[in-house]
């Protein structure tokens, strides 16, 4: 196989934690014009590449599902990864989620986890966790899917790895709460807490950030023009480094205390600053909006 045959073809791994949702994003990539093989040894990554660019209908988008189900094959996937990176234009994508997300999911469908053994479930998960910390390093992409159920999971699948040509990068920008724990999946994280918070002013209380008095009121406090003007300057050149460097997917998030006023409007409007750019895929989450 030579390089002129693989310059267009995209191959996507896909791994992480049991339970945090390999096959519905699978599906999904199937349902978007992947060929997905599930369970693939990491050794067999190679071969299925070059028998993808051996057919007369040439595959140029593959993806392979590689986890711990392999057991001692699977130890080989960080060296396999390394070698076909080599060669071909490879991406790792991992799922992730929190144990007590985890758990409640194995318990949900009342299977045992794959190295539980005579063990708990949180024992099995641990092992697990600690087995694939470096493939979780190494990874292009982690997606959390702690608070996904597997309609929103396919939602973020499509938004990811919808095939558009001219789109050179994926920008997922979240808002949340520090209250509610920081973010795990994300490459930069901000702090709109030096802004007034309009949860103390009465007639804004119950709006949220998506409701223009807010975003008034967020807007106009001294220091939020400046941050914004720095953020996108900032973020102007960071994604031109990592567009240099062919990473795709970056997620940028906004916190404030509790998800519902200063992030959520910080993030609208940054959103619409970068809306201008059509080298950018811009998709914006709110993750913690109507907690409160």
């Amino acid at each position: 196989m030579n390089n002129a045959s693989i310059e267009h073809q995209e191959v996507l791994i896909v791994t992480g934690m049991s339970g945090a949702g390999r096959s519905t994003a699978g599906n999904a990539l199937e349902d978007i014009g992947y060929y997905v093989v599930d369970n693939l040894p990491p050794q067999m990554l190679r071969p299925f590449i070059d028998l993808a660019n051996s057919t007369d209908q040439r595959f140029t988008r593959l993806a392979a599902i590689v986890d711990i189900r392999g057991r001692d094959f699977f130890t080989d996937l960080r060296r396999v990864v390394s070698e076909v990176r080599d060669v071909s234009h490879v991406r790792v994508v991992f799922l992730d989620a929190t144990d007590a997300a985890l758990v409640r999911r194995f318990e949900s469908v009342r299977r045992p986890h794959p190295l539980q053994g005579t063990g708990t479930i949180s024992e099995g998960i641990a092992s697990e966790r600690d087995r694939l910390s470096e493939i979780r390093e190494m990874s292009d992409l982690v997606i959390d899917t702690s608070d996904l159920n597997v309609h929103q999971l396919s939602t973020k699948i499509f938004e990811l790895f919808a095939e558009d040509q001219h789109v050179e990068l994926h920008v997922s920008l979240l808002s949340f709460g520090f209250k509610y724990g920081s973010p795990t999946d994300v490459d930069i994280i901000t702090d709109a807490r030096f802004l007034p918070n309009p949860f103390w002013v009465p007639e804004l209380k119950t709006l949220t950030g998506l409701d223009q008095p807010v975003s008034d009121f967020v807007l106009a406090q001294p220091g939020a023009a400046q941050y914004l003007d720095d953020l996108t300057a900032l973020l102007t050149n960071v994604f031109r480094g990592y567009t240099r460097e062919n990473k795709r997917y970056a997620t940028v998030a906004i916190g404030c205390t509790g998800g519902k006023h200063r992030s959520v409007a910080l993030i609208m409007a940054l959103a619409a600053r970068l809306s201008g750019n059509s080298a950018l895929d811009v998709t914006i989450h709110h993750r913690d909006m109507s907690r409160e």
